[in-house]
Order: C-alpha cells, then structure tokens, then sequence
C-alpha cells in the first residue's frame, strides 16, 4: 500500500499545486498576443513602414533641391617690390617696398536651388510603382500574420490535445489504483492470488510512467506557444478545449471568392502592377528632360595692402551682395546606345512572366484548396466516428468493469477493455484538433483566416 500511496502522490500532488494557479488563455487572448508580441510580425510591421515612407511625397522627386555653399579663405604673405631704373623726383633712384605680414580674406556664401519640371513622366510612375510596392509589403505582412496563427494555433491544439488526454490518463491511472486496492482486498479474502495484485501494479506503473510523459510533453508545447506569443518561458496556463466547426455552406463561399482573397494571387496581381509600372519608367528615357535652375549670391574680398606705382600702400575691399541667377535647360538624350530600347524589352519580358506566374498561383491554389477542403471533410468524418468509438468503448468499459467486479472476467480482460477505451479517447482528441487544424489552413487558402470567429 505504501508504494501506491507514493506513486499517486507523485503524480497528483505537483499537478494540484500548479493547476490551481493556473489561468485559462482563451484562443481570442492568444490571437491578440501573437499580433502584439511575435517577433517575426513585428519585423513585418517594420517593413511595411518602410515601404508607406517610401511612398512619400519626400520620396517622389517631386519637391526641388535647395543647396547651400559658403566659403572663406584667410592669407597671410610677405611681399617686396622692387622698381630697377625708376628714378623719385629728385633724381635718386627709387627704394625697394616691403610689405610683411599682409593680410586677406575672401568670403562667399550661396544658395542654389534645381527644379525638374518634366522628366518624361518617369517620377510619376515611379511614385505610382512605390505605391503598388507599398501594397505588396502590406500582403507580405498579411501573410507572415496569417502563417504565425496557424502557427499558434497547431501549439495551442496540441496544448488542448495532451490536456485533454493528460484527463483521461489521470482517470485510467486512477482506476488501475482502484484496481491495486480492490485486489488487495480480494486476496485478503482469499479470492485471487498475489499475481492480480502484481498485474494491477504494474499497469498502474505503466499508467504513471504513461502520464509523466504527457505531462513532459505539455511543458514543452507551453514553453513553444511562449515563444510565439513572445513571453516569459516559464508562463503557466489552461488553454481552452472547446471546439466550434465552421458550417460546411459557409466554407464553400469562402472557396468561391478565394482568388480574389487569397494572399498568394494577390501579390502575384500586385507584382504584375508594378512590372507594368516598370515599362513606363523605362520608355521615360526616351523623352526630354526639362529643369529650372536658380542661385542667390554673396561675396566679399578683403585684399592684402599692396603698393602702386604712386608710391602708395593701402588695403582694398570689395564686396558682391546679392547677385541671383535664374535659368530653364533641357536635356535629350538622343541617343544612348540602345539601353532604354534593351531595359524596355526586358521589363515587357519581366512582365509576360509575372502574367504566367498569376496564373500558376492560381492553379496552384485551386489544387491546394480542393486537397485542403477533401482533407478537411476526411477529417471530420474520422472525428465522427472516433466520437461513436468513444461512445462504444466507454459502454464495453462499463460492462467489463460489472464483470470484473462480479468476478466473471479477469484482470487481464478489464485491462484490455480500459486500454482499449483509453486509445479511443486520445484518437477522439487527435481527430478533433486535427480536422479543426485543417480547417484553418483551409480558411486561410481562401483568405478568410483573419476574418472569422474563434
């Protein structure tokens, strides 16, 4: 009696402490997590602010171009001149002027200021492509998220599955227990021999063994949903165990409307917009390029002391103050060796091969969504019948288990009997998550995923 008394205290009493703190984390609780915290959505969030800046009106090349210059330059020389045969007035010769130490400075500063007026209409494209790129990395996003929930979800079921078969492992050890205590009392009486007790023993050792395990497993499938919910690896939860099946009609109008929904064909479309967005940046080259150009100016010239002919040494300063230009150019490449011509033809090519690759995906995603939509029933029908097998073995169990205790079969068959209901309970649970899984991933091929009720 000790040793079962220890083995049923080693299972049951962690589990009672740490289950009755545990909270239940809701599927709708886990989506808003996810969305708030994951990693790889929140480096999707990034580029699609990347490509919404890209998108402004400070990257389209529409605004002109201000440049500001200034400059300064300081001198500091020596200087002598000589006059060789200049005689002064009174008929001596004239003496050589030194000049140390001279100083100069020069000072300019301006504003210069380009404006493109006309560009072929390659700007514009352009900012149009940036538009349509800024839609892709939006699609781009929306497909990490809905990869991330079936992520979450197929750890969130398989969190629900082993809970649920962690329940019916606690029952069947249960039950082996009963069985050691009722054996015991048999053999007191003398009605069995020592091998039922033995029996009873070790299937209650199987069934614990059987339930640490589970229990292992379901640590390890909450350490796997914190990390894709972005939390503390040591969070403790319940997860919720119901399931709602979406109605089969409504699946159907999903299917229906799935190429215009499905994240797949819509970047396949959006590619396609900006290929063609693509040719007209190019044939831009064939036109002219036409610009304003205007300047706002100031200099000033401090110029070192320097001697004349009159004999005179004196500094001079000489100051520009608000000179301006303006001007209007053109520029046409006439000709450029043919590469606007080559870049034209192979952005033309590039785009015959996104039309294709639109229409492979499209292929492809009616393909994947019928196999996905005959799985799906498939499933269900398991689930259903693993339902009925439930329902059958629970029935023989509790026959078996009048019969055991009346003494009319042995240890071995009610054994037989509560591990055959034991295996219908957890291929019940598989067959549930499963066909629920495969739902999900058939709502997300018609692009639904994030738009339906949990």
């Amino acid at each position: 009696m000790s040793k079962v008394r220890f083995i049923t205290l080693l299972v049951f009493f962690p589990l009672c402490g740490i289950f009755a703190q545990e909270k239940t984390l809701l599927k709708e609780d886990a989506v808003i997590k996810a969305l708030e915290n994951n990693f790889g959505i929140e480096i999707a969030k990034g580029q699609v602010e990347i490509a919404e800046n890209n998108t402004s009106i400070l990257n389209s090349g529409y605004l002109p171009t201000l440049t500001g210059t200034a400059a300064a330059t300081y001198n500091n020389n020596n200087t002598t001149t000589e006059f060789p045969g200049q005689f002064n007035d009174d008929g001596t010769e004239r003496d050589d002027i030194s000049i140390d130490g001279a100083e100069s400075q020069r000072y300019s500063s301006a504003l210069n200021l380009n404006y493109t007026l006309f560009d072929g209409m390659g700007r514009f494209y352009n900012y149009k492509r940036l538009k349509e790129q800024y839609q892709l990395s939006t699609l781009q996003a929306r497909e990490t998220i809905e990869n991330t929930m079936i992520q979450m979800f197929t750890v969130y079921f398989e969190i629900a599955r082993l809970t649920e078969n962690k329940n019916v492992q606690k029952q069947a050890l249960e039950i082996s227990r009963d069985r050691i205590t009722r054996s015991e009392y048999s053999f007191e009486y003398g009605q069995n021999t020592r091998l039922d007790i033995l029996n009873a023993q070790v299937d209650m050792t199987n069934d614990s063994i059987n339930l640490l395990n589970t229990e292992q497993q379901l640590a390890n499938a909450k350490r796997d949903l914190n990390v894709v919910l972005n939390q503390d690896l040591a969070t403790q939860y319940q997860v919720d165990t119901t399931i709602v099946f979406i109605p089969k009609f409504q699946i159907v109008e999903f299917m229906d409307e799935a190429i215009k929904n499905n994240v797949a064909v819509l970047q396949t479309e959006t590619n396609l917009n900006i290929n063609a967005y693509d040719i007209k940046v190019n044939k831009s080259g064939y036109l002219p390029t036409i610009g304003l150009t205007g300047s706002y100016g100031w200099n000033r010239n401090q110029n070192a002391p320097s001697a004349f002919l009159t004999g005179a040494v004196f500094p001079g300063t000489n100051s520009n103050v608000g000179n301006y230009s303006l001007g209007a150019s053109l520029t046409w490449n006439l000709f450029d060796g043919g590469s606007t011509t080559v870049s034209v033809k192979n952005a033309k090519i590039t785009y015959a091969n996104q039309e294709l690759l639109r229409k492979q995906v499209e292929l492809e995603v009616n393909r994947d969504m019928q196999n996905a939509m005959a799985l799906y029933e498939n499933l269900l029908k398991i689930y259903q019948i693993q339902e009925q097998n439930v329902f059958t073995n629970q029935n023989n169990f509790e026959r078996s288990k009048e019969q055991f205790q009346l003494g009319s079969i042995t240890s071995i068959e009610f054994r037989q009997a509560q591990i055959n209901l034991l295996n219908a309970q957890t291929n019940k649970n598989l067959a549930k998550y499963d066909a629920k899984l495969a739902e999900l991933q058939l709502l997300q091929l018609t692009g639904q995923l994030l738009n339906i009720e949990l």
